[in-house]
């Protein structure tokens, strides 16, 4: 009988645990969809940046992208840049049709559609930024007037800058442009008359200021000047504030409209931006919004 009684008791006692038991379960399971809730709540909040990888050439592009980044971070943008070396500009347009970047900054809408027409690239502008006026510079003389008859010229030899370089000739009276030239495209078959004699050699843009000791006058483009450590307020003549070709954001065109994409261009397009291109740059930049 008593072992009985002990036996009841022991039972008892096994049903009181396994009774508390099942009361705290319930109490555990709710807690861990709760702490894992938490854990992805913080995850999630921690991926909020939309990543947007930029390709752009050293100066001025890739320079007015770090000043906007703090800003874009603020909404939202995390902005990877790559700094295209002197041949990477050649590349960049693939890399971004492809995907590898979702947008590039370094060309001109000219350009932009020059190579569209000769590779099949599904690009477009995002917006324009600035102007880099194309200019006629030298290491032997100081003016314009300076310039001796069969001066020696180099010139980049790629379409739309070859024309511009050309049309900044023809404006400062050294030769005269066939009427027949459309779409912003000339070489030196297209000039008509030597003004003024000269002697021009067609390079590649990336090789002109390497060379430029060689000749009486080199024309390039300002970012190339300025990634030189050059004066571009030294140019002997060059294009005016009226270039059409302003540097502009290229992206595929589907990501024309992305958010990310969109908030990029108007940081860029920005008063506190344009004040900082003429303080920075004194006029070898100029605004183009």
């Amino acid at each position: 009988m008593k072992i009985r009684k002990n036996l009841c008791s022991v039972f008892a006692a096994v049903l009181a645990a396994a009774a508390l038991s099942a009361c705290s379960s319930p109490s555990a399971a709710s807690s861990a969809p709760s702490a894992a809730a938490d854990s992805s709540a913080s995850q999630a909040s921690g991926s909020a940046a939309t990543v947007l990888k930029v390709a752009a050439d050293p100066v001025p592009h890739a320079e007015l992208l770090e000043y906007v980044k703090p800003k874009l971070k603020e909404e939202g943008v995390d902005l990877q840049i790559t700094v295209l070396d002197a041949n990477g500009d050649s590349l960049a347009n693939e890399r971004t049709n492809d995907g590898e970047y979702d947008v590039n900054f370094f060309q001109h809408l000219p350009y932009l559609e020059s190579v569209k027409q000769e590779k099949g690239y599904d690009l477009a502008s995002a917006g324009k930024v600035h102007v880099e006026p194309i200019g006629a510079y030298s290491v032997k003389y100081k003016t314009k007037a300076q310039i001796p008859a069969n001066a020696t010229v180099v010139l980049p030899n790629d379409t739309t800058n070859e024309y511009r370089a050309l049309k900044i000739l023809e404006d400062n009276g050294f030769i005269k442009l066939k009427s027949t030239i459309k779409n912003y495209s000339a070489t030196v078959q297209d000039i008509e008359t030597y003004v003024k004699p000269i002697k021009i050699t067609e390079l590649d843009s990336a090789q002109i200021i390497r060379v430029r000791d060689q000749f009486d006058v080199y024309i390039t483009n300002t970012n190339k000047i300025l990634d030189a450590g050059l004066d571009a307020v030294t140019a002997l003549f060059r294009e005016g504030s009226d270039s059409p070709y302003a540097n502009i954001l290229v992206t595929k065109t589907s990501r024309v409209n992305d958010p990310a994409v969109a908030k990029l261009k108007e940081a860029l397009n920005t008063p506190d931006v344009k004040k900082y291109i003429e303080s920075k740059y004194k006029g070898a930049v100029i605004p183009a919004f």
